[in-house]
């Protein structure tokens, strides 16, 4: 193996020659320590950055194998590692001049969740950083002496202080690894009470600002849980923790406009994910299959059984089968909800104001005016209750504008100036007290969830005419067609968008293409994904099998959603 004065001396002889002289970079040196590995030289100074990875072994990072020595425990490590090792390029780093973009030197950039992610890959014998690197230009000419710069004086101190354990904040990494193993403790605890979500007193729930996640931290109103809900935790290493426990069923949440029944609902979709200390939600936690449901007009929709809420369309329209390439609000949301349960959710989460009104209820005066012979839509009202009792399937619903949902709502709990209050018996005796009552449906059974497959041909080929490249957090291009991500709400880092559009790629090139004649649910084919994804992480898809350094687990209902968005989708 190559030293680290190997390859000083190539970036010297390479200094001013033209931009393809980088090529001879390629390969790994042994560092003070570490072992350098530069994967790909990019072509051009204006191209992508050059992908390089750096392995330290234990004996030298020394980090306790009592912190990572389970799944959960791997990914604190490799959050904090990422957020040490950015932070330690930003003090340590000043940057070179050049053309494009020379001098760039960056790794994946976390949010207030700690998600699996290939940043950092924490192994039992070594840890390996995953990062980017800009190799200095002058025009097209090789800057080596800039580029020595940053291989040989600024990354050996950005590794000593962000990657061996004496230099990291031992403490603080200590009590990451605790919180994700107290948040996967309540996730286990949700199960046992029959719980689909739980939410901490003292929890901050409000953001800073509505294209922030960081918490409000002037104003905020601290979370108090309703004493008839609240419920008692003991966990490993916070112990006794009190907050509101959501049962199944469904439940509502209304109040007034601005009073933080959507604020409410935002944190408890967004606790299928773990936060990190000081986001103000790191005890908010959901079920990890709740999937947020809401109306998307325009959308395409293929093969969907949509027929326990539209039925009898008078263009006479299948909608067994119901596909289009331009839904309506109340076919998308219908959509939407089908294909969440097609793939095993267990909690429906919906806000009104993101709803089609027509999907989601009809008062009594207009049942009296249309007859229900003439609509063609059974509101979601009218299935809720049949969905929770033959299906199992809870829903937590935001409802500010229809007391009628009173009527079947298993608990109703109220926002009052962010303070939450138990009114599922005045909302009862509210709803018990109108003589003038919407016709329910109650003989009417919930309908079919129906297992749509795919085949060898559902998928185009890829090739040079088929590709699928990721162009934003909510947009994939897969050939000339683009997946639109915009109202997918949990999907919340642009490389979990990264990963789908890499996952993509997997189920056609090596699912799809070895069924042969063979049919394939959609079910079991994220099945197949995501059982590769516990054996050999999310390296094990990625067709840069030595550099997927920008690779965020999505859950697969979000992997789900670009596959149904999808417009040249095939379904059987």
């Amino acid at each position: 193996m190559k030293k680290q004065k190997d390859l000083e001396e190539i970036l010297g002889r390479i200094d001013g020659k033209g931009y393809a002289a980088y090529r001879d970079i390629k390969g790994e040196y042994e560092c003070n320590g570490y072992i350098l590995c530069i994967d790909h030289a990019q072509v051009d100074p204006f191209a992508p950055p050059s992908k390089v990875r750096i392995k330290v072994g234990q004996s030298v990072h020394q980090i306790p194998l009592e912190l990572r020595d389970s799944r959960a425990k791997k990914i604190a490590v490799s959050d904090f590692l990422t957020r040490a090792f950015r932070e330690s390029i930003r003090k340590l780093y000043d940057g070179v001049g050049g053309s494009g973009k020379s001098g760039l030197l960056v790794i994946d950039d976390c949010g207030m969740q700690m998600i699996e992610r290939t940043s950092v890959i924490v192994g039992d014998k070594e840890i390996e950083v995953r990062f980017e690197v800009g190799l200095p230009a002058a025009g097209r000419k090789v800057l080596g002496r800039s580029a020595a710069q940053i291989f040989c004086k600024v990354l050996p101190q950005i590794v000593e202080a962000s990657v061996l354990y004496k230099n990291l904040n031992q403490r603080a990494l200590k009590e990451q690894v605790e919180l994700i193993l107290d948040q996967e403790a309540i996730r286990a605890e949700l199960k046992k009470r029959d719980l689909v979500a739980f939410v901490a007193n003292g929890a901050i729930l409000p953001r800073e600002s509505g294209i922030s996640q960081k918490p409000l931290r002037k104003g905020a109103v601290p979370f108090k849980s309703p004493q008839h809900l609240e419920v008692t935790l003991n966990l490993p290493y916070k112990g006794e923790l009190k907050g509101m426990g959501i049962p199944r069923g469904i439940t509502l949440i209304v109040g007034g406009g601005y009073h933080g029944k959507s604020t409410l609902l935002n944190a408890i979709e967004l606790g299928i994910y773990n936060h990190i200390t000081g986001d103000g939600r790191e005890y908010v936690i959901t079920n990890e299959d709740a999937v947020k449901v809401r109306a998307e007009d325009g959308r395409s929709v293929e093969k969907v059984n949509i027929s326990a809420f539209i039925n009898n369309l008078p263009n006479g329209k299948d909608t067994l089968q119901f596909s289009t390439q331009n839904a309506s609000g109340s076919t998308s949301q219908a959509a939407n909800m089908m294909e969440a349960l097609e793939v095993g959710t267990s909690c429906l989460l919906i806000d009104e104001d993101t709803s089609a009104t027509n999907f989601m209820i009809r008062d009594s005066r207009m049942q009296r005016l249309v007859k229900k012979e003439k609509e063609p839509i059974t509101p979601f009202i009218d299935k809720a209750k049949k969905l929770y009792e033959e299906k199992g399937i809870s829903t937590i619903l935001v409802v500010g504008g229809s007391g009628e949902y009173f009527d079947v709502a298993d608990l109703v709990i109220m926002m009052d100036e962010y303070v939450p209050k138990d009114v599922t018996q005045e909302a009862k005796e509210i709803a018990n007290s109108f003589t003038l009552k919407r016709e329910v449906l109650e003989e009417e059974p919930f309908g079919e969830i129906t297992l749509r497959t795919l085949t060898k041909g559902s998928l185009p080929t890829l090739g040079r005419e088929m590709r699928i490249k990721v162009r934003n957090k909510e947009c994939i291009s897969y050939g000339k067609s683009d997946i639109h991500l915009d109202y997918v709400e949990q999907l919340i880092d642009a490389n979990q968008t990264n990963c789908i559009g890499t996952m993509l790629e997997y189920i056609v090139s090596e699912i799809l293409s070895k069924v042969g004649n063979k049919e394939i649910t959609v079910g079991q084919i994220v099945d197949t994904l995501y059982e590769k994804i516990e054996k050999e992480g999310l390296g094990g898809i990625s067709p840069y099998t030595r550099h997927p350094g920008n690779l965020v687990l999505p859950r697969k209902y979000e992997l789900c959603a670009a596959l149904n968005r999808f417009r040249e989708l095939k379904v059987k």
